[in-house]
C-alpha cells in the first residue's frame, strides 16, 4: 500500500508526464494530496511493462507537438496525427456516447493492465482519486475504485476522455468551463456526475477565497497596460469597486513585462526568437522587460541564450531579459507562478494556460497545435480575453498599438470578469464535503 504523505491528505492527486498541461492542472491541488502529486507511469507505481508504455505514449505526444515544424512533410504528418484526436463540432447537439476507435484502444490497454499497479497500491487507503489525465481515471473506474474525480484540462475534449460505457461509469467530472459540461453530456455523462468548478489556478496567484493577491496584481497590471488611460477613463468606477481603490495606486514602479512561454514539448521556440529580435531596441531603452520561458527544456534554454548573444543583448540578461529554465517541473511551476505576478502580457499557444486569463492576464495567442487548442483559442477570443498574434517579427509595432489603444487592458479585465477563478477552492470543497456551493458573483466563480 502507498503511504500517505501527511495526516492532512484527503485525496490522491494524479497527473501524467505528457507535456506540462496535466501536471500544471494538478500542481494547485497538491495540498489535498498531502503536498504530493503522483505521476502515472512512474516506476514506483507501475511495472516495467507499464512504465515502458507510458514512456512511449509521452514520446508520441511530444512528437505530435513538434512534428509540424519538420520541413516539407511536417504539416502533412501533423494533420494525420491530429485527425486521431479531432474533436467534432458541438452543434447540432446529438448523442455521441458510442465509443470511438480511440476509446476502444484505450479500453484494450486498460484490460491489459495499464494503470493497474498504481490503482492497487493506493486502493486500501480509501481516499478518492483526483486525476488530471483521463487514462488513469478510466483505469481506476474500470478496476472498481470507489471514488474517482477527473479534472478536464481544456475547453473541449475528444470522446476518449469518457469511459466506454459513459452511463455506467462512476467517474465524477470537474469541468473548467460551461462548454465542457455540454460536451460531457453529449458523450453520455449524466448531469449529476458533472461539477462546473473552473480550472485550478495556483493559490500563490489567487490568495485566499477573497482573491486578495489576484486583486492587487491585476490592479497593478492595469496601470502598465493602460498608458494612454483609454481603459481607465471608461472603467475606473468598476475597477475600484471590484479590486479596491487602495490597490490601484502604483506600488511596483517597474517596466511593462511580457512573458513568452513555449509549450511543454518545447514547440514554437522560434516565435520567442522573433519577439526578442523585434523588441531589441525597446528592451534596451527600458520600455519593456521580456521573460523567455523554456520550462524544463535545456535545449530551449540554450537556444534562447544563443539568440540573446546573437542579437547583442547579453548585457540585458538578468535585468531587462530573463530566461526561466528549471530542472524539475515542481520548481518550474513555482517560479513560473511567481513570474506571472509581475507579468502584464502572456504570449503562448492556447494550451491549458488559456485558463490563466482568469488571473487578469491578457493572452497573445500563438498558433494552436492540435484540435483541442483550436477550441481553446476560440474560447479565449469569445471571452475577449485573448488576441491572436500578428507577425512576431513586427511585434515592436502591433503590440504597442494594442497597448496604446487600451485593448490589452480590456482583455485583462474581460478575462478576469468573464472566466472562472476559484476552481482550486471549488475542487477542494467537493473533495471535503461531497458538494459545491454556487455564487453568481464574478469574484466567487
Amino acid at each position: 500500500m502507498a503511504q500517505l504523505s501527511s495526516p492532512d491528505q484527503i485525496a490522491w492527486v494524479i497527473a501524467a508526464d505528457m507535456g506540462l498541461g496535466h501536471q500544471r492542472a494538478a500542481y494547485p491541488l497538491k495540498e489535498i494530496g498531502g503536498t504530493r502529486v503522483l505521476t502515472a507511469g512512474d516506476i514506483e507505481y507501475s511495472t516495467k511493462k507499464e512504465n515502458k508504455l507510458w514512456k512511449r505514449m509521452r514520446k508520441l505526444y511530444e512528437g505530435v507537438s513538434r512534428i509540424n515544424h519538420i520541413p516539407i512533410i511536417g504539416g502533412f504528418l501533423f494533420g494525420l496525427l491530429d485527425k486521431l484526436e479531432e474533436i467534432t463540432p458541438l452543434y447540432p447537439f446529438r448523442d455521441l456516447s458510442s465509443p470511438t476507435l480511440q476509446v476502444l484502444y484505450l479500453n484494450s490497454l486498460i484490460k491489459k493492465g495499464l494503470g493497474e499497479t498504481m490503482v492497487n497500491r493506493i486502493r486500501r487507503s480509501k481516499l478518492p482519486i483526483v486525476s488530471t489525465f483521463f487514462a488513469i481515471a478510466i483505469a481506476a473506474d474500470h478496476l472498481g475504485y470507489p471514488k474517482v474525480y477527473l479534472m478536464v484540462t481544456d475547453t473541449d475534449i475528444n470522446r476518449i476522455w469518457v469511459a466506454k460505457d459513459a452511463f455506467k461509469s462512476k467517474i465524477i467530472y470537474l469541468a473548467p468551463c460551461g462548454h465542457i459540461v455540454k460536451r460531457l453530456k453529449e458523450y453520455g455523462v449524466p448531469d449529476e456526475r458533472i461539477y462546473l468548478t473552473g480550472f485550478p489556478l495556483p493559490k500563490e496567484n489567487i490568495g485566499g477565497p477573497d482573491l486578495e493577491i489576484m486583486k492587487l496584481d491585476l490592479a497593478q497590471r492595469l496601470i502598465y497596460l493602460d498608458p494612454t488611460q483609454r481603459f481607465w477613463s471608461l472603467h475606473r468606477v468598476e475597477v475600484e469597486h471590484y479590486l479596491g481603490a487602495e490597490n490601484c495606486i502604483n506600488r511596483s514602479h517597474r517596466s511593462l513585462t511580457l512573458t513568452f512561454a513555449v509549450g511543454g514539448a518545447g514547440a514554437q521556440k522560434e516565435i520567442g526568437a522573433a519577439i526578442l529580435k523585434s523588441l531589441k531596441s525597446r528592451i534596451q531603452n527600458g520600455e519593456i522587460r521580456l521573460n523567455l520561458v523554456a520550462g524544463v527544456r535545456k535545449e530551449v534554454r540554450d537556444y534562447f541564450k544563443k539568440c540573446i548573444i546573437d542579437d547583442g543583448l547579453e548585457e540585458e540578461l538578468g535585468t531587462k531579459l530573463y530566461i526561466l529554465y528549471c530542472e524539475t517541473k515542481e520548481e518550474y511551476f513555482r517560479r513560473f507562478n511567481n513570474i506571472l505576478r509581475t507579468t502584464d502580457i502572456l504570449w503562448t499557444k492556447p494550451s491549458e494556460l488559456s485558463f490563466y486569463c482568469g488571473l487578469g492576464i491578457p493572452i497573445i495567442i500563438a498558433p494552436p497545435l492540435g484540435s483541442h487548442e483550436h477550441y481553446n483559442k476560440k474560447w479565449l477570443i469569445s471571452h475577449r480575453a485573448g488576441i491572436a498574434q500578428e507577425d512576431p517579427s513586427l511585434c515592436c509595432e502591433w503590440l504597442f498599438d494594442l497597448l496604446n489603444d487600451g485593448r490589452l487592458a480590456q482583455a485583462a479585465w474581460d478575462g478576469f470578469l468573464n472566466t472562472r477563478k476559484c476552481g482550486t477552492y471549488k475542487i477542494e470543497e467537493i473533495i471535503r464535503t461531497g458538494s459545491m456551493s454556487r455564487d453568481l458573483s464574478p469574484l466567487k466563480r
